[in-house]
């Protein structure tokens, strides 16, 4: 199964931010979308992401001043990035190995959508579901 299966099913609907918008105005979007972390844009290029991990961590180190600081200066760069055809075990996998939850979607360097750990979690929980009622099923007809 791959990432194009993901997308399908949650859509290609992606929140961004600017590289140069303020770190005040990126919490108030992961806060009023309720999300976790969203690509950073310079111009069309996924130029790095921002997560409320990085946000808590620097805020923690530095204080409140922080929110008046460009995201380019706290976004995690370069992001790391998957294509549509990757499968979902490779994206689970780069996602253990970098401790990171969120992963931007692109082709041919274009921002197609997003994938977290939740979405390929249940993805797997799915599948797992729907092995067991066919095994179900496959022991009731014998």
């Amino acid at each position: 199964m791959t990432i194009a299966t993901i997308l399908e099913g949650k859509g290609h609907e992606v929140v961004t931010i600017s590289d140069d918008a303020s770190i005040g105005e990126a919490v108030s979007l992961l806060a009023g979308r309720r999300i976790g972390a969203v690509p950073v844009l310079k111009g069309d290029t996924v130029a790095g992401i921002l997560s409320e991990r990085d946000i808590i961590n620097c805020l923690a180190r530095d204080g409140g001043c922080i929110l008046d600081w460009p995201v380019s200066r706290l976004m995690s760069s370069p992001a790391l990035t998957v294509t549509r055809d990757c499968t979902c075990e490779e994206a689970m996998t780069l996602m253990t190995e970098k401790r990171i939850r969120h992963l931007p979607v692109e082709e041919s360097g274009r921002l197609e959508g997003i994938v977290s750990i939740g979405d390929l979690v249940k993805h797997r929980i799915e599948l797992a579901e729907q092995d067991a009622e066919a095994m179900r099923s496959y022991i009731q007809a014998t």
